[in-house]
């Protein structure tokens, strides 16, 4: 994701969860693929460095449990907490519970309006 659109859209019409080391925004895209958004901010970190770090961290995540999420989505992940120092197998295990728990929410929030 690269649009200002789309996160919008994500913000805007997305469901949410929270972790330790993740917000994970969650909505469907439309697509036959999975599609990832970071929101990395100067406010959590001031060091461009450690932002970018932070960054290749997650993408990586989502690279490697790309697999086991569902298709079709769009993903957005944001540190949970300022000057957050994450590993790559605590945000790996907490991105595919975060993802599951947000895109369960976003089944119940459809099945809500539908009824």
């Amino acid at each position: 994701m690269k649009s200002a659109r789309d996160f919008a859209r994500a913000y805007r019409h997305g469901s949410r969860a929270r972790g330790a080391i993740l917000r994970v925004v969650v909505v469907p895209n439309g697509l036959e693929h999975t599609r990832l958004g970071l929101s990395v901010g100067r406010v959590i970190w001031r060091s461009a460095v450690r932002r970018n770090r932070v960054r290749r961290i997650f993408r990586e995540a989502f690279r490697l449990e790309r697999h086991g999420l569902p298709s079709g989505i769009d993903v957005v992940l944001i540190p949970a907490e300022k000057g957050l120092d994450p590993t790559l197998e605590r945000t790996r295990s907490e991105l595919v519970s975060l993802v599951a728990k947000a895109w369960r929410r976003h089944g119940e929030k459809a099945a809500t309006e539908d009824a």
